[in-house]
């Protein structure tokens, strides 16, 4: 989800704030397309070079003579679907993110600066429920997610993509 709202915010800052039309359903769905494309294929290859280099050390711990021999098996095959379904919790997880509030933008009335206060939100909301799970202080994750999401607006704004 943050790598969805900060794309929204990168990608259609300028569109968010009112520098042109506004945002529309086929901009949400550009977004949020460019966003399940990142994310898909940064979290397979993150997750699936992981999986693969905890059985390269396996491998060295169980002393088997060839090196790549766990990848061909079974669990090789595991790594491999289990970085595949990771992949794609985090393409639905990103398009939503990075649609949803170009949608909200377009079918909530009110001022153009409402869908960025929205986004930075719910940066904020998920940085005090990573806080949650990770047992740290809930006021700095959630400001350090609204700063992080403010920084990425104004960027977008500059870069004035779309």
């Amino acid at each position: 989800m943050t790598d969805g709202l900060l794309n929204a915010l990168t990608l259609a800052a300028s569109a968010l704030l009112g520098s042109s039309n506004g945002p529309d359903f086929a901009l949400a769905v550009r977004v949020g397309t460019a966003a399940l494309i990142t994310a898909a294929f940064t979290v397979f290859v993150a997750d699936y070079a992981d999986r693969r280099a905890q059985l390269v050390r396996a491998e060295k711990e169980l002393n088997l003579l060839k090196s790549g021999h766990l990848a061909t098996t079974r669990l090789g095959r595991r790594a491999l679907t289990r970085s595949i379904a990771s992949m794609g919790v985090a393409c639905v997880s990103s398009f939503i993110g990075a649609a949803l509030p170009l949608v909200a933008g377009v079918v909530l009335p009110g001022p153009s600066w409402l869908v960025p206060a929205l986004a930075v939100g719910a940066l904020a909301a998920l940085g005090t429920a990573l806080a949650s799970v990770v047992n740290g202080r809930k006021g700095r994750w959630t400001l350090a997610m609204a700063i992080g999401g403010i920084a990425v607006t104004a960027m977008g704004v500059q870069l004035h993509i779309a």
